[in-house]
Order: C-alpha cells, then sequence, then structure tokens
C-alpha cells in the first residue's frame, strides 16, 4: 500500500519503506512507476529478512558506511540494500525474477 506523507518521509527523502506500507513525500510520487518499485524492492528485503533484521542490519551497515566514507549520502547510496534497489529500479521484471536473499550479493 502506498501513502502520501511529509510528516513520516525525512526532509531529503522522497519515499521510505516501513513494512507493509510505502510512503511518499509527495502526492504526484505515486504515479512515479520507477520510485514506487524502488520502494517495493526495499519491501521484499524487509519481508526476506523478517523485517526487524533488515532495520538492523540497514542501521549497522549505514553506521559503518559512514565512518569509511564520512559523508552521510555517500553512505546511505553505498548500502546494499540502495545499491540493489538503484540498479534494479528501472527494471520492472526484477522482483519477478529476483532470487531469495539476492541482496547479500552487493554486500
Amino acid at each position: 500500500m502506498v501513502f502520501v506523507s511529509k510528516y513520516l518521509v525525512p526532509r531529503d527523502f522522497r519515499g521510505i519503506t516501513l513494512y507493509p506500507f510505502i510512503f511518499l513525500r509527495e502526492a504526484k510520487d505515486k504515479s512515479n512507476a520507477v520510485l514506487v518499485h524502488h520502494e517495493r524492492i526495499h519491501l521484499r528485503q524487509q519481508m526476506e529478512l523478517l523485517v526487524l533484521p533488515f532495520y538492523i542490519i540497514y542501521v549497522l551497515e549505514w553506521f559503518v558506511k559512514l565512518c569509511y566514507y564520512r559523508n552521510r549520502n555517500k553512505a546511505y547510496r553505498n548500502l546494499s540494500f540502495e545499491r540493489e534497489a538503484y540498479e534494479n529500479e528501472a527494471n520492472f521484471e526484477y522482483l519477478k525474477k529476483r532470487k531469495w536473499f539476492q541482496v547479500f550479493r552487493y554486500m
């Protein structure tokens, strides 16, 4: 389910996925197929990691990458979860063919 909420989505982001929901900052982004697909990839990642472990790994990896890159944006863009989503966000067949735990290929 896709919802619009400028209060739940951080200021520098256009969308955020909190299983089982996708929240977008602006209503116009509901028609942005690439953005919604990016967030659906995150839904699949969260589902296969049973949600809570996804968030734990995400935050821990972000802190490690932040220490390494010393740049918030660069750390975010290099997270394995984000790399998989960005690399495949325009491939609308990706989730149909995606293997389980594919995200670990990006670590």
